[in-house]
């Protein structure tokens, strides 16, 4: 144990991370130099496109250190996004030091920050690495600064690197040995492993990823994962390379992979514990929760007889990715489709691209939104997903909607727009820390529903892309929410119906319908397009029937005979309109809910 070394590395999105990882994987010879291509460990081609880790893998490697010892160093990696904060802390959970690695261009970030008080809160040894320093417009002395601000080391902690050129990568390895401590554990103590992922094999079921805290662990051993109460065997044991590599035994310290033929992702969740069936242990290791989806969005197959294999599709997804929920909704407008759960935002762009690519599977997307709790009048609380779960407003007595903690990190001359973007949104400025001169960190709390739509972009846009974000969630409070409703000639549509606070229905609502009006093919007869709380109409847009020349054909004669023919098209047209019924294309659908 004692040369054994576990650690992750912390950076916000685009920092180098996986590049840094791939070098690690160089100097140390795991991977041969035929073996080697850019982000070796992220294994999706959307991970290698976007330049974003999704899914957190784990390597061993072997460093030979100046004092002539072989160490066992397991690199454990993060994804980098907000969405995925729950497997960064148990990733976390796995290790004993951390990386801190920061862009020379670009000094500290939002979720460099909050995944550091993760690490901090773990008892983490902390090395500061500071990376892109090849980089013409690196401001190597200015992030020294920012660091030595933000957690309180000695200048010469931080080891300075280069993931592109591999220049100093000898120096972070040495300070992996010499700074982190060996993991503390007793072998002769009973079973505890920490889950801190998992993956799916077509041939070999769930693979799950763990480190052993306490005991040992050998091929054949009958388990028991504490949260789900099931029991397996270990049908296979090793340790994690580029491939998997068989081993006999395992031991507290070492982390590893273990094979029991489960077929189904949810029998293992991320942050359970593994123990003994004969001899279990006493109580699980700290931290696991269920992870809770926080938006959600009804995905519908463009053609319908699509919605089987939309079902078979989104059951291969939810192998991969437990935290994917679904479950089957029918809409009048859009036919019969699933009520998914996501993490954020991004897991549902993700989710969205990967059927489309893995299955080819064309789909549409109703209006995000996230779910609130809604107490009647007789004190029964309900959970609303949908806009159509909204119950009758004579039996509610009021609805809460989750809200966050936002933290946001800027340049100061951003402050302003930021501010005015942030109170839009319904934000309670809380405070404002300038971690240098030249970083303002501003918090927030803000409802988690405004921020699922187009704050990240908006953002982005009014910040020149200065500005990084993250949050937590802090809760339900009170809101004043009502539901508003698309007709068309007197006929709501549910898929555009949406849970809204008073003060932005009205806005929405004329969007909403000036959108349709510019989509709607035109038909014989007028088409009212109309937004409504309730029976109270709030915006109407009139689409104008197609008109036909009856009269062309009197020339002449008296006036009396076309009033006829225009009196009889008159009652035509209203008859048309009672009976013939409004269908909206799927363009406009997938149109109408990009609203900008």
């Amino acid at each position: 144990m004692k040369k054994i070394r576990n650690f992750c590395v912390i950076a916000h999105i685009d920092h180098g991370k996986s590049t840094l990882s791939d070098r690690l994987l160089e100097t140390t010879k795991t991977i041969s130099e035929r073996e080697m291509k850019n982000q070796a460990l992220d294994s999706m081609d959307l991970e290698r496109e976007r330049g974003i880790t999704i899914k957190s893998h784990a390597i061993q490697l072997y460093h030979q250190h100046t004092d002539g010892e072989t160490y066992t160093l397991n690199l454990i990696d993060t994804p980098g996004h907000v969405d995925f904060s729950y497997e960064v802390s148990r990733s976390i959970a796995a290790c004993e030091g951390a990386l801190l690695l920061v862009d020379a261009t670009q000094g500290i970030q939002a979720q460099t920050i909050s995944n550091l008080y993760l690490a901090i809160e773990h008892d983490l040894e902390i090395i500061p690495v500071i990376n892109k320093i090849d980089m013409p417009n690196a401001m190597i002395d200015d992030v020294m600064e920012q660091i030595v601000d933000l957690i309180g080391c000695e200048l010469e902690d931080i080891v300075l690197a280069s993931g592109k050129t591999g220049e100093g990568v000898d120096n972070v390895l040495s300070a992996i040995v010499e700074r982190i401590p060996p993991p503390v554990g007793d072998e002769n103590e009973p079973l505890q492993a920490l889950i801190f992922d998992s993956v799916f094999n077509q041939f070999r079921g769930v693979i799950a990823y763990y480190k052993i805290v306490n005991g040992t662990l050998k091929k054949g051993d009958k388990v028991r994962f504490f949260h789900t109460e099931k029991e397996y065997a270990a049908d296979e044991i090793g340790i994690l390379q580029i491939s998997l590599i068989k081993k006999k035994e395992m031991k507290a310290g070492d982390v590893g992979y273990i094979i029991t033929g489960i077929k189904n992702s949810t029998e293992i969740k991320v942050g359970d514990t593994i123990t003994h069936v004969a001899n279990p242990c006493k109580e699980a290791i700290q931290g696991f929760e269920e992870v809770k989806p926080m938006v959600y969005a009804g995905i519908y197959p463009i053609e319908n007889e699509d919605f089987e294999n939309l079902r078979e599709s989104l059951e291969k997804l939810q192998l991969n990715d437990s935290s994917l929920t679904f479950e089957p909704e029918s809409s009048a407008a859009l036919g019969f489709g699933f009520r998914c759960g996501f993490l954020g935002m991004l897991h549902l762009e993700i989710i969205q691209e990967r059927l489309s690519r893995e299955f080819d599977m064309e789909v549409i997307t109703t209006i995000p939104n996230v779910s609130y709790h809604a107490f009647t009048t007789k004190g029964k609380k309900m959970d609303l997903l949908t806009p159509s779960d909204f119950p009758d407003p004579t039996h509610l007595d009021h609805v809460e909607e989750p809200f966050i903690q936002a933290q946001i990190i800027t340049k100061p001359e951003y402050f302003g727009p930021i501010m005015t973007l942030c109170l839009e949104k319904r934000g309670v400025f809380k405070n404002q820390s300038y971690l240098t001169t030249t970083r303002v960190e501003m918090v927030f709390e803000l409802p988690l529903g405004e921020i699922v739509f187009d704050f990240y972009d908006r953002l982005k846009s009014i910040s020149r892309g200065y500005a990084s974000f993250d949050y937590t969630p802090i809760g339900y409070k009170t809101s004043d929410l009502v539901k508003v409703d698309i007709k068309l000639n007197g006929e709501p549509v549910d898929a555009l119906s949406a849970l809204v606070h008073r003060e932005k229905a009205y806005p929405f609502g004329r969007r909403i319908c000036e959108k349709l009006k510019e989509l709607l093919p035109r038909q014989q007869f007028v088409i009212a397009i109309q937004a409504a709380i309730g029976a109270k109409i709030i915006a109407r847009e009139t689409i104008s029937a197609m008109r036909k020349d009856v009269t062309a054909k009197c020339y002449g004669g008296d006036i009396s005979r076309k009033r006829k023919l225009l009196e009889k098209q008159k009652k035509g047209k209203k008859k048309m309109r009672q009976i013939g019924s409004v269908e909206v294309p799927q363009r406009a659908f997938i149109d109408v809910l990009k609203l900008d």
